[in-house]
Order: C-alpha cells, then structure tokens, then sequence
C-alpha cells in the first residue's frame, strides 16, 4: 500500500502531518478495502477492560476515530481525540463521536492534567515513523493510577527495538503492568500482509 509506505517513511512530526492530511479522505476507504482489523481488535480489548460508564477517555493519535465507532456504539461517553494531522481530525469531526479534539504531536508533553484520564487509547500510533517510544512518559502521566494504558505496538521485521525495550522498561520501573496482551495478528491482510501488531492492555500504576 504506497499510501501507508508513505505514512511509515516519514521522520519527523512534520512530515507525518503533511502525509496524513493529503491521505485524510482516501484513509478509511482504503485501509478498510486492504483489510484492515487494527481498530475493531482495539475496540474489542478496550470493552472487555474498560467500564462503559468509565470518562474520560483518551484517543491518542485518534486519526478518523474508526476505532472509537464501534465503542461510540456500545455507549463509551467522554471521550478526546487527539492527532497531529488537522485533516484527519476533520474526518473525526464529522462522525460526532468526540466530545473533544485536539490537534498535537505525540512525543511531547501533552496539554492535559496529570492522572486526567480513566483510560488513554492508542491505536497504531506509537509506531516507526509515526510516534517515538518516549510518548508513553506522557500518556502515562495522564492517565490515573489504576486506569487503563490499551495501545497496539507492531511485532514485524518493520518494528525498532527501542519500542520493545521501552514497554519492557516501564513495565520493570514499575509504571504499568501488563495485565493482558492479544496474539499477533495480521493488520491489514490482504493490502500490508508483512504488518503485524498485538493489542497491549496495561494497568497504570503511578
């Protein structure tokens, strides 16, 4: 899929940004015709650990919210969508499943309180060429102790080790434990059959 071999080729949030937005009204039409699993396996995880009555709810790197349709539906209130790409926050925006948006990187330090959310999301995101290893220092700051960190990491010869080791580094600092963790799966079989990931379900402990 050239569009997605785009997204993964770009170094800097800038370059993501500008990748994403040109792709903002082709995106959903065309992952979903090569296949594409990723939001409805981190839906699933999500409703079989997170209360529905549970807000608010982090989105990060929400894109077009695919993921949130399906939990939108099943009554998941007070949820922010947050994404670098203004394009795709627009095609967001339309679905009316957001109670907020917000547009910013991953990496960084992000413009919420700590311990804000009950639970932060993260579907296909903190990924080579999309968000560093480092943004998890921040989506667990804002998560509050005892919520839920569920975010997908790729497990394919097309993943960094430094995203590995740092799961494995907040794990032992005592930041989170894993408390559950999907098979590997196909992403998109039938456009991107070498990309694979696993849904990662963390309970936050600081």
């Amino acid at each position: 899929m050239a569009e997605l071999d785009k997204a993964y080729d770009a170094t800097t949030p800038e370059a993501a940004q500008a990748k994403y937005n040109a792709w903002a009204d082709r995106y959903e039409t065309e992952l979903m015709a090569g296949g594409y699993r990723l939001p409805w396996i981190m839906a699933a995880a999500v409703a079989r650990f997170v209360p529905v009555d549970a807000m608010p709810i982090l989105d990060a790197g929400c894109g077009g919210g695919l993921q949130m349709e399906p939990l939108h539906a099943l009554g998941y209130r007070g949820v922010t969508g947050l994404d670098l790409s203004p394009g795709m926050l627009e095609v967001a925006r339309a679905k009316g499943i957001y109670d907020t948006l917000v547009e910013d990187a991953l990496g960084g330090d992000l413009p919420f309180e700590t311990g804000q959310f009950a639970a932060t999301i993260s579907a296909g995101t903190i990924t080579p060429g999309h968000a560093p290893p480092e943004a998890f220092d921040d989506l667990i700051r804002v998560t509050r102790k005892g919520g839920w960190l569920i975010y997908s990491m790729r497990h394919d010869a097309g993943q960094e080790a430094a995203y590995l080791e740092a799961t494995r580094r907040y794990e032992a600092a005592g930041a989170w434990r894993e408390v559950y963790r999907t098979p590997v799966f196909q992403t998109i079989p039938v456009g991107a059959p070498e990309v694979r990931n696993a849904v990662h379900v963390c309970e936050v402990l600081v």
